[in-house]
């Protein structure tokens, strides 16, 4: 059954809400009328309605830094909110992934900041609570570069965000841009030490000869700071821009894959890493494709899969050779003769390949389709599923605007029944692998009243346009929803739009 899901919407303004803050310390997004709002997820009505329970913004920079040092981490000053519908380069989402048991969900922008948001605990008095999101903490992951031997620029985006499973009380997760790979501990700290016996209470040293007694330190009570700090850097080792990487289902190695090369490392070891990939011809004129993603099986840590440009898969045994650059199985859908046009191999690159949770499937997005794949069948996939077929008509102007080379995200449900993937003006699809229904909804601000009612859209491509209906030549190529998310165990959904995050849950939450 397909879901239907309320609707939040998280916007990030031109300066980003958080990162004045002392300590890492947080403010709240905040309601339109300026009132500290929590994320509320309510429960939908009907079958494919969705209810927008709220809009929510987050205070300007200027309003941070007017905030007091002892200021409670969830509570700011209202009088320092202001409205920004405008956002700059830097504030559009790159990523956005839930950690392992959805409780946390990281988002990476432009910019080079990563955002997490922690899930509410459910109470007595407000069971409905229990799916709100709100902001944990928010940290400056990369910062732009400059390679002066090549003579480039290193943007600080943030093109992949993964978490690794915890272990302990922190938190912790693998931030990439195009060059290095970061890992980050996110820790809580209540507790502060007083006492010490060689500094004073401002920290400065003391004169020994002034010591006659002897303290024992103790730990006093203090507003909670979460912390994030960076334990790994593993960087040096790409040439060119990265586009995946993959935490290994041992959790002590990890693959980053660029255009041409996939590197294994060990989180342990930052000055030396394995490459396991390599398709670099010894002449570049005879470059044919590269790679585009990348991604470990669920289960068994000696396997991955890698796509191309080409619209291929290859599956490869690390235990078959150090280097695979033989892979073990070789997934290719032929080409039907018919649809052969000029974008035929710009529009079968594969943009994205996901395993299912179960390990048995793999999933791929290319400009028009997501196809699924059964690891036991490689001539074709088992299930194909289009995701706007009615641009087909329009890819010249989508090659002269360059949308054509955008590149979509896909993501599986928690029991793998459910598929989702972004489409164009803000539009994103679910496809029902039982039912094989499908819906198509839109994550809008224009319908960000509280409590609005977004209603399943429908694209007309030719002929009487119907009232509910949308002309494909009125679509908006520039609003786009490039990265979703869905929570690993629940109907909870993240979709980024430009700036703005929109979580969604279905209403039997």
């Amino acid at each position: 059954m397909l879901l239907s899901l309320p609707a939040l919407h998280l916007q990030t303004s031109e300066h980003h809400p958080l990162f004045q803050l002392p300590h890492g310390r947080l403010g709240p997004w905040c309601s339109p009328t300026g009132s500290p709002a929590p994320l509320s997820c309510e429960t939908g009505c009907g079958e494919g309605s969705w209810i927008l329970v709220c809009r929510l913004l987050v205070p300007t920079q200027v309003s941070l830094l007017s905030m007091e040092e002892d200021i409670d981490t969830r509570k700011i000053n209202n009088s320092f909110l202001r409205d920004h519908s405008y956002a700059t380069e830097a504030d559009i989402i790159s990523t956005v992934e839930f950690n392992h048991t959805g409780e946390l969900l990281a988002t990476g922008d432009k910019g080079g900041r990563v955002v997490i948001f922690q899930r509410e605990q459910e109470s007595k008095n407000q069971v409905h609570r229990r799916g709100e999101y709100n902001v944990y903490s928010t940290f400056q992951s990369h910062e732009p570069e400059f390679d002066y031997l090549k003579s480039l620029e290193i943007e600080e985006k943030i093109n992949k965000i993964r978490w690794l499973p915890q272990q302990n009380a922190a938190y912790f997760l693998l931030s990439t841009n195009d060059k290095t790979v970061k890992l980050w501990k996110v820790s809580e700290r209540d507790k502060r030490p007083e006492g010490y016996n060689l500094k004073d209470e401002e920290g400065r040293l003391r004169d020994p000869a002034t010591i006659t007694t002897l303290r024992v330190p103790v730990l006093r009570p203090m507003d909670l700071m979460v912390e994030a700090t960076p334990r790994r850097v593993f960087a040096n080792a790409h040439t060119y821009h990265i586009n995946s990487i993959s935490v290994n289902s041992d959790y002590e190695t990890y693959m980053s894959a660029d255009d041409l090369r996939i590197n294994l490392w060990n989180f342990e070891i930052t000055n030396q890493s394995f490459n396991i990939v390599d398709i670099k011809p010894a002449n570049m004129e005879e470059l044919t494709e590269v790679i585009t993603a990348a991604e470990f099986h669920p289960h068994h840590c000696n396997t991955f899969v890698y796509s191309s440009s080409k619209g291929t898969i290859r599956l490869c045994d690390m235990r078959a050779s150090a280097l695979c650059d033989r892979h073990t199985k070789f997934f290719e859908e032929p080409e039907d003769p018919s649809n052969r046009s000029f974008f035929s191999e710009i529009i079968s690159s594969i943009s994205d390949v996901k395993f299912s949770h179960s390990g048995r499937y793999i999933m791929t997005r290319d400009y028009l389709t997501v196809k699924v794949w059964d690891l036991n069948m490689e001539n074709r996939p088992i299930e194909t599923y289009q995701v706007h077929d009615y641009l087909r008509s329009k890819l010249c102007s989508l090659y002269e605007n360059d949308c054509i080379f955008d590149k979509f995200e896909c993501v599986w449900n928690g029991s793998d029944s459910v598929i989702m993937t972004g489409s164009y003006n803000n539009f994103f699809r679910m496809f029902d692998r039982n039912t094989k229904r499908d819906v198509t909804l839109e994550a809008s601000r224009e319908n960000s009243k509280p409590r609005a009612i977004l209603k399943p859209r429908k694209v007309c491509v030719g002929g009487k346009r119907r009232k509910d209906e949308i002309s494909v030549d009125s679509l908006d190529f520039s609003k786009k929803i490039l990265h979703t998310a869905w929570h690993p165990s629940e109907n909870i959904i993240a979709v980024a739009a430009t700036n703005n995050l929109y979580i969604f849950q279905d209403k039997v939450n």
